[in-house]
Formats: structure tokens, C-alpha cells, sequence
């Protein structure tokens, strides 16, 4: 469905030094530096997926996003997304595609999210059925029914952008892209935005690639990541192989019946320890959580045990060292 071949960059940016003299200066003459956001970018994606896209800032993910979705023309290399180049072929391309961006706006501030919807649904030339169906199913898995008929400009940051990914929808795209969907949302915003995106993947088969600084969204939604740092290419894989990859590291969590003797398990580092409750990290390259179990049971008499994996933000900060990005 996606196929990115050998994409490439650039952008031109001005330099100037502090100071009065060289800003007048400035007026007449400024240098510039070449700034290569992309070189030789290249990846597949299958109808269905849900591929988080990730990196950091300055890594070229939104202009990869920019890219596929047709605002940016790129200097070099080959996009065929659906058949369609998509800066190209733009006016049929955009029909299949919805695209929200987290710091700028689809919606018009000043008239109620409604009107928005209509306007789009002229503007895609959704017939008016369709456009009913849509929306019903927007209104009641974004929660929309009390905001729809406000201004946007008296909404919050997370009804917001419930309305923003609505919009993106009204058309009935194939192909959705996510750049930094849930940015500044509260909690339970963040939830209710994941789950939609979980459904319209699995009962309408939305396409989804998202970019975001969230792991948990990488995590919740994602089985697959692609990582970019300094506009290259540097993994393209399953979330899952990153775990088995970096993921060695689990934390156990054990209360226990008073025992003043402190113990040592050997393989493991023990971050807390008191007389009713221990904390330890263990590296699972050493020895097992199975093994360091069983010793523990021996060495006092357990009330409850609790294991937890390496946060998924400590896995990709590996990521990035490994990199040196």
C-alpha cells in the first residue's frame, strides 16, 4: 500500500550572528546552510498496519509525514502510495488519506465543529448518506455529542483534538497519518484517542502511521517501529524484537512476613530492601526471573510477588544510544 524508495530532503536555512551590525547587515546579505531533513529514505507498509514512526526531534518524521501526504515535494527518490504519487496526483490522492497534525488546526476557530464537517464533506464531495453513517460513528466513539455544535475556539486541547481526527474521517480514508496525535492531552483524552484509533484499524482496516514522542502510544497501538535519527533510516522492525533485544531488565516487587535478615541473590541487584518488603532488578542475560523466584521463596516466606518489564521509553532511549542519536 506504502512504498518509499530512496527519499530524499534538503532544506535551506539562513544564519545570522547576534548583534546590531550584523542585523543590518542581514538586509543586504545572508549566508546559508543545507540542512538534509531526509537521505535515502526507504520502507514498506502493508494495508492494515499500525506502524509508529518514531525519533527525535528533528529526525525528519514530520517531513516524511509532509512527504506522503503531499505538501512536500521531495529533492530525490520515489513514493507510491495506493498507485498515486502523492504530490503529483494530489487532488485524487488526498481522497484516500486523512492526516492530523497535533500543533495545527483542520477546523475553522471562529464557527462550531459541526460546520467544519459539513464543509469537509462538500469539500470531499461525501455523499450525504455516507457522510451521516460516518459521522454517527465519530460522534459516539470520540465522545463528541455535548462539543459538537461550540466553536472550536472554546474547546479544550483534548476535545480539540477528539474533533480534529473526526474531521480527518469524514471522508472514509484508507490511510490515516498521525503526527504527534495525542501532544498535550490528559489522560483520559489519551485513552479515549487510542481506543478509537484501535477500532477503526480493526473494523474498518484502516492504514495508520503515527509519529509520536509518547512510547505508551507506541505500545498501546503499534506492533511495528520504525526509527529515523538525523533524516537516516535506522530500524525498521517489531516492537517485540526490541523488547527480547533491550528488554532484558525486569524489576520484582516482593512483600514478605518479617524477616530481619537481609539476603543476597546472586545475578541481581537489590534496589530497596526492609524487613516486610524488597525490590530487585535482574538482567534475565544473567539468570531467570524463574530462578531468582524460586531463591527468594527460600530465603523468606512470600505474601505477594509482582514482576514488571522494562518501560518501553527506557528501551528506545537504549535505542537511541545504540545509534547515537
Amino acid at each position: 500500500m506504502i512504498k518509499v524508495e530512496g527519499i530524499s530532503k534538503s532544506f535551506k536555512v539562513a544564519k545570522r550572528s547576534t548583534g546590531l551590525l550584523q542585523g543590518a547587515k542581514s538586509l543586504f546579505y545572508r549566508e546559508h546552510s543545507i540542512v538534509d531533513a531526509l537521505s535515502d529514505i526507504s520502507f514498506s507498509i502493508e494495508p492494515g498496519e499500525i506502524v509508529g514512526y518514531i525519533g527525535p526531534n528533528g529526525a525528519g518524521k514530520s517531513t516524511t509525514i509532509k512527504i506522503m501526504s503531499g505538501i512536500l515535494v521531495p529533492d530525490g527518490g520515489k513514493c507510491d502510495i495506493m498507485g498515486y504519487t502523492p504530490w503529483k496526483n494530489r487532488v485524487d490522492y488526498v481522497k484516500n488519506i486523512g492526516v492530523v497534525f497535533g500543533q495545527r488546526s483542520q477546523l475553522w476557530w471562529d464557527v462550531p465543529v459541526i460546520d467544519s464537517f459539513e464543509l469537509l464533506k462538500d469539500i470531499y464531495k461525501v455523499p450525504q448518506a455516507d457522510y451521516k453513517s460516518t459521522l454517527d460513528l465519530l460522534v459516539e466513539t470520540l465522545d463528541l455529542k455535548d462539543i459538537i455544535n461550540s466553536p472550536v475556539r472554546q474547546l479544550s486541547l483534548g476535545q480539540r483534538m477528539r474533533c480534529e481526527i473526526a474531521a480527518s474521517l469524514i471522508h472514509n480514508p484508507k490511510i490515516l497519518f498521525l503526527d504527534e496525535p495525542t501532544i498535550g492531552l490528559d489522560a483520559v483524552s489519551k485513552i479515549a484517542v487510542r481506543q478509537f484509533i484501535k477500532t477503526i484499524n480493526q473494523e474498518k482496516g484502516v492504514t495508520v502511521v503515527l509519529t509520536t514522542h509518547d512510547m505508551n502510544d507506541i505500545e498501546a497501538l503499534a506492533n511495528r517501529v520504525i526509527l529515523i535519527g538525523k533524516g537516516s533510516l535506522l530500524y525498521d522492525g517489531k516492537l517485540e524484537e526490541l523488547r527480547k533485544r533491550f528488554g532484558t531488565h525486569k524489576t520484582i516487587t516482593a512483600d514478605y512476613h518479617k524477616n530481619t535478615n537481609r539476603f543476597d541473590i546472586p545475578g541481581t541487584t537489590i534496589t530497596h530492601w526492609s524487613s516486610e518488603h524488597a525490590v530487585i532488578s535482574i538482567d534475565n542475560d544473567q539468570t531467570l526471573t524463574s530462578n531468582v523466584i524460586t531463591q527468594l521463596s527460600n530465603k523468606v516466606d512470600l505474601i505477594d510477588v509482582t514482576i514488571e518489564s522494562q518501560p518501553i521509553e527506557d528501551i528506545i532511549v537504549q535505542l537511541y544510544k545504540e545509534f547515537k542519536i
